[in-house]
Formats: structure tokens, C-alpha cells, sequence
């Protein structure tokens, strides 16, 4: 079982950037592909990115690439998102998640585990 913890969230001015962490638990993290994933007040949730177990192959939402990277550090079981040229568009609670493999990184109810959600904040 992994347990996760979202952290990194803020209140930014537009154009701004905030990096998001998220720490997992267990010593299996490595096997696992990571999701972030976010949801705006009224809207449903949506994909933001996701990497591949090995850290090797990145996914982006259309939205945010070219702005945000995500990276893994599998000896620090963290997974983390690099958010620049912040938009207003991109408020919402950041949430990561996991799951056995890549197949279908982008649906989240292909994910098993959850952390808890991080408030982000782009003001214009």
C-alpha cells in the first residue's frame, strides 16, 4: 500500500510559479506511475501530467505543456510538479495519484491511491 501527501500549494500572482511535491510512502514507489491531476471549483477533475514508473516518459495535458514539468526522485519517493508561467485558469486543488502502470494516465479512476489535495491560487 502507498500512502501519499500532496504539498507546494500557494496563492501566486499570473505568470508567477510553485512547485508541488508529492511524498509517498512504501518501499515499492518506484513501481508505481504517478498522476497529478486537478479540480476547480465546479468543474470536474481533470488531468495535468503523469510519469512513468522509471521517471523516463512524461505525459502533459495540452494545457499546461510547455509549462509544467513533472519529475520523480524514486530514492526520495517523491514525485514533483513544476508549474511555471502560472495562468488564473490554473486555480484549482492538485491532487497526485497512483497506479500500477501507464496505461490510460489520463483517467482517474485508473489510480488506486490518492493524495490528499493541494489549494493553488494564480491571481491576475
Amino acid at each position: 500500500q502507498v500512502q501519499l501527501v500532496d504539498s507546494g500549494g500557494g496563492l501566486v500572482q499570473a505568470g508567477g510559479s510553485l512547485r508541488l511535491s508529492c511524498a509517498a510512502s512504501g518501499r515499492t514507489f518506484s513501481t508505481y506511475t504517478v498522476g497529478w491531476f486537478r479540480q476547480a471549483p465546479g468543474k470536474e477533475r481533470e488531468f495535468v501530467a503523469a510519469i512513468s514508473r522509471g521517471g523516463s516518459i512524461p505525459y502533459y495535458a495540452d494545457s499546461v505543456k510547455g509549462r509544467f514539468t513533472i519529475s520523480r526522485d524514486n530514492a526520495k519517493n517523491t514525485v514533483y510538479l513544476q508549474m511555471n508561467s502560472l495562468k488564473p485558469e490554473d486555480t484549482a486543488v492538485y491532487y497526485c495519484a497512483a497506479k500500477g502502470s501507464d496505461s490510460y494516465y489520463w483517467q482517474s479512476q485508473n489510480y488506486y491511491y490518492w493524495g490528499q489535495g493541494t489549494q493553488v491560487t494564480v491571481s491576475s
